[in-house]
């Protein structure tokens, strides 16, 4: 696999209050398979981690998201948490941002929480999806179908619950990439 992963480019989109293995995981997972990643914030400053139960480390930021494209990338990762989709959701830089990774059918991985920015993108009606429970409705009411899988994968949108679920979905995120385009990912 890592070498169909060879020269590839993946965003990891974050603000304040991201869950940190919701964001180290995934960029261990990726870089061990020789991809490059990009953590992107909304100001391009360094983020606080939220760690299960208080803060924790500061993530230097790589790149603005003023200043990049879903073009340079790829797929994208939603690291989830509370405070980092919230913010994210009601960002529309962000949004236009998500929402061109789905109209170019590239993959983008959102966990536990992060499905909101999803939401708020409208990029999820009639796609099979799982997230933290607490988000269940929230994606039944955007016309999603979610299901409690440890991770669903529906035409290069992978989507995991919680941190106990980082393996599948870091194993399939890893896969979709390798994969490439998918015709049906949708905007």
């Amino acid at each position: 696999m890592a070498q169909q992963l060879n020269g590839k480019r993946v965003a990891i989109l974050a603000a304040d209050g991201f869950e940190e293995s919701e964001l180290s995981a995934p960029r261990a997972a990726l870089q061990s398979q020789g991809v490059e990643t990009h953590v992107i914030t909304p100001d391009g400053k360094g983020i606080r981690a939220w760690a299960e139960t208080d803060w924790g480390d500061t993530y230097e930021a790589d790149k603005s998201l003023s200043d990049v494209s879903a073009a340079d990338y790829h797929a994208l990762v939603l690291p989830g948490g509370l405070f980092n989709p919230d913010t994210l959701r009601l960002n529309d830089t962000a949004l236009s941002f998500v929402k061109a990774f789905f109209e170019a059918g590239k993959p983008v991985a959102a966990i536990c929480h992060a499905p909101w920015i999803l939401i708020n993108a409208e990029v999820v009606k009639g796609r099979k999806m799982t997230s933290v429970p607490s988000v269940a409705q929230d994606l039944k009411n955007a016309g999603a179908a979610w299901v409690d899988e440890s991770v669903v994968v529906d035409s290069g949108l992978v989507t995991s619950r919680t941190p106990k679920d980082l393996d599948d979905f870091n194993a399939k995120l890893l896969e979709e990439l390798a994969e490439g385009r998918h015709s049906k990912q949708h905007a």
